[in-house]
């Protein structure tokens, strides 16, 4: 008798986990997934701020298929003039500060993270980089050793030197940030940490404290850019710019696809001693720059921006129960924690019986991650609102 897809999964497929969820998603569209069962599901994780606008947008997908009939790969990263890259490329520097005018596609956000610590040291000639405690920049070697989690770390040691690590949000702190600090990598607003924003004017002051020691300030906006926390890009809501941005996910409208944005006269240090001082096969595929442009073009177009806030309204209004102990957002970038993991654990894995998918935050695991797609409906939102309580009062 043949093997099911499940078993397949289990005996073929690296496995993340002992006990992974396991649900065979056979169609997705908008913010709805449907398994091989016909089971339709409310998707409040977006591929975890992937999909931004929804899976399968029709202008992604007839973006995608044009580009298909055009060309799929043709040479590494920076070596051909590739329409869909070029123009992309373009659109995203446009809607960013002047100084960020030079774009890095690469594969993915983890690599967009090893790029980037890559162009710091080579532009500064100096070593040593600066992160932060419950930080996420992706699982690569490198970026696992500016990760601020020992749990996640420690089985993986000896992970890249000269890395020091600090308390977000702390303004003591920053006093260790000296001139032989690199970069400063941070997220605008930490994700992972279960939604922790920068208060009190603490991001400017990391932005000073990088000028005043030459140290370039990297931001991740991996998980928050494209929208996810009520504009554009996080970091113009605390009136800073970076030296460097960190995109992914949302940036490839579903396909993969990272990128690091700086100034040219920094980027231009990877063409020289050495030449070819970063490459990457697949970053920047052809296929990928043309779905992110078109999902960018979707985002902007259709104003998905624009109902942020009032969508984020709705669920924090809707979510009032005893067993909810607080609720952390800024946007579509939500956490609402309980009192233990184990609570959380039961109510995501009720919750898929019930048609609503998903999941826990890897810092804060008592938490539970609501990252839906953009264009999630209010109908939607009071479903799976509802669902939640009923839930909780089954616990």
């Amino acid at each position: 008798m043949p093997m099911t897809n499940r078993q397949l999964f289990l005996n073929h497929v690296g496995q993340t986990s002992a006990a992974p969820l396991c649900l065979e998603i056979v169609r997705a569209q908008g913010c709805k997934l449907v398994d091989v069962n016909g089971k339709e599901y409310i998707d409040l994780i977006g591929g975890i701020s992937v999909c931004n606008v929804g899976h399968r947008h029709p202008k992604v997908i007839d973006a995608i298929k044009k580009q298909l009939d055009d060309y799929l790969h043709i040479m590494v990263y920076g070596e051909l003039v590739q329409s869909p890259q070029v123009q992309y490329a373009k659109k995203l520097t446009e809607y960013l500060p002047a100084a960020l005018n030079s774009v890095f596609f690469t594969a993915s956000g983890s690599e967009a993270t090893e790029g980037a610590m890559k162009l710091a040291k080579r532009f500064s000639n100096r070593t040593q980089i600066v992160s932060f405690k419950n930080s996420y920049h992706g699982s690569t070697q490198g970026a696992l050793s500016v990760m601020g989690n020992e749990y996640w770390q420690q089985a993986f040691r000896p992970l890249l030197p000269d890395i020091l690590q600090l308390n977000y949000n702390s303004f003591e702190d920053l006093e260790s940030i000296t001139e032989r600090t690199a970069c400063v990598i941070a997220e605008t607003i930490q994700a992972e940490a279960g939604v922790l924003v920068p208060q009190n004017g603490w991001l400017k002051a990391l932005r000073k404290r990088c000028d005043e020691t030459g140290a370039l300030l990297v931001l991740d906006e991996i998980q928050c850019g494209f929208g996810r926390n009520g504009t554009l890009w996080a970091f113009e809501q605390f009136d800073v710019v970076p030296d460097i941005l960190l995109l992914g996910k949302a940036l490839g409208g579903g396909m993969p696809l990272g990128a690091f944005i700086a100034d040219k006269k920094i980027m231009d240090s990877f063409t020289h001693d050495p030449v070819l001082g970063h490459i990457n096969t697949f970053g920047g595929h052809p296929v990928c720059c043309a779905a992110g442009l078109a999902a960018f073009h979707v985002l902007l177009d259709e104003k998905l921006i624009d109902s942020v806030s009032e969508n984020e309204k709705q669920f924090i209004s809707s979510l009032h129960h005893p067993k909810i102990k607080a609720i952390r957002s800024r946007g579509l970038m939500i956490a609402v924690e309980f009192d233990s993991f184990e609570t959380n654990k039961k109510l995501i894995d009720e919750l898929i019986c019930h048609g609503i998918f998903t999941d826990w935050f890897l810092f804060a695991s008592n938490c539970m991650r609501i990252v839906p797609p953009l264009t999630i409906s209010k109908e939607e939102i009071k479903i799976a609102c509802d669902k939640i309580l009923n839930v909780l009062n089954s616990l």
